[in-house]
């Protein structure tokens, strides 16, 4: 048996490597370890739990008001005393964390091979989103095996100089998984939002929380409130953790009849208020994933973003943060049917639910127990145009090397 050692720590890492897990679980040569640093110490293990998973080494690095630094500095020195033990063959980092820096980080100084997980991101501006686009860019330089979503991410690799053996499309991860908690949802998780089924208000799903958006966090809310007065309209919030989100923006949101301000909502309960939802309006990177594979219109509070294909495609629109870009956006999708349908009926970009069944045979190829998968291949239009970008940039690529 080999030792596939997979480091998480956040709710969407839970969530998105889960699928990963259980697919490593019915391997019949592969052993997953679980490690868990708790950067999202509740809702991680929240997440795993609805999953049937649990972490098998929690290393707690979390403490009160810790600085990115500081939180990444205690995940090394956690990791430093863990991994010598497992004999780990191959080691997995998701996405673009604290989490994902250190764990790769750590891989690397230990000599085990890394895997990215959901490889080659990129927004191409370093601060946006931040500390996001820099912890996967530098992740990318460390990795042995980098596994990208989609062949769009695929080029951003070749383009920067990883080898094309090295890459294999495997579609996203949250595909599987949001497959997988639609036979499982029951109920939406909150007492305020127990008559949902019977509400005949149509459902806006908002919510903001990432660090570079942490300045304009009042004129997000103060959009959401815009969003909330139109007749008819349900907005609810479901609002992080995070003291700076809180402070920003519960002072605005608070009040208003057609608001619904809840925590994080569990991840069964959130995937059953997706599917419940008319509108999603988010800064976060799931929601840019989840919506398009629903058929939800999904207005992404940045202007820049590293998920361009939902954008191409015309299920997603960047609006940017001020509080009359979000709210002219949102209010022409509730009020213009023709508008809504168009994005509502754009195709979904991102995968076809085997995205973990790819990941695991790419690494038990890497690992030399079995034949290397075949790509996946997309069939929405801007994808098929991806695939072709990423085999000019394979093209450009090789042909810049030195005739041997």
């Amino acid at each position: 048996m080999r030792t596939v050692s997979l480091v998480i720590g956040t709710r969407p890492e839970a969530i998105k490597m889960a699928p990963v897990i259980m697919a490593l679980q019915a391997h019949p040569e592969l052993t997953p370890v679980v490690i868990s640093t708790g950067q999202h110490r509740q809702m991680l293990d929240e997440t795993l739990d609805a999953f049937g998973l649990a972490a098998d080494i929690d290393l707690r690095v979390m403490a009160p008001k810790q600085t990115l630094p500081q939180v990444t500095a205690r995940i090394l020195t956690g990791l430093e005393s863990t991994l010598p033990g497992l004999g780990a063959d191959v080691l997995l980092v998701h996405g673009d964390t604290a989490t994902t820096l250190a764990g790769a980080l750590a891989g690397f100084h230990h000599g085990i091979p890394v895997v990215h997980v959901e490889a080659g991101l990129r927004s191409g501006r370093l601060s946006s989103p931040f500390p996001e686009e820099g912890n996967r860019r530098l992740v990318g330089q460390v990795s042995a095996l980098h596994l990208a979503p989609t062949p769009a991410n695929r080029a951003n690799l070749l383009c920067e100089g990883i080898a094309d053996e090295a890459i294999l499309v495997t579609g996203n991860t949250v595909i599987d998984a949001l497959r997988w908690a639609g036979d499982h949802a029951t109920d939406y998780g909150h007492p305020a939002l127990r008559g949902l089924d019977e509400d005949p208000r149509r459902v806006v799903i908002a919510s903001a929380h990432r660090r570079d958006a942490w300045p304009q966090l009042a004129d997000i809310a103060a959009a959401f409130r815009r969003i909330a007065d139109e007749p008819s309209t349900h907005v609810v919030v479901p609002l992080h953790r995070n003291p700076a989100v809180r402070e920003a923006m519960l002072p605005v949101l608070t009040g208003h009849p057609n608001i619904t301000v809840t925590d994080p909502l569990p991840y069964l309960s959130y995937m059953k208020l997706l599917k419940r939802a008319d509108l999603i309006v988010s800064d976060s990177s799931g929601a840019q994933e989840e919506g398009p594979a629903l058929g939800k219109p999904t207005l992404v509070l940045s202007d820049v973003t590293e998920r361009s294909e939902a954008v191409v495609a015309g299920t997603a629109k960047l609006v940017g943060k001020t509080t009359e870009g979000i709210t002219a956006a949102a209010l022409e999708l509730l009020r213009d049917p023709v508008a809504y349908e168009r994005m509502a009926s754009a195709a979904n970009p991102y995968g076809d639910g085997r995205a973990a069944e790819r990941t695991v045979a790419a690494i038990a190829c890497f690992l030399g127990l079995g034949e290397r998968p075949a790509h996946f291949v997309p069939q929405t239009p801007v994808d098929q145009f991806a695939a072709e970008l990423a085999r000019d940039a394979s093209y450009l690529q090789h042909s810049s090397q030195p005739a041997s």
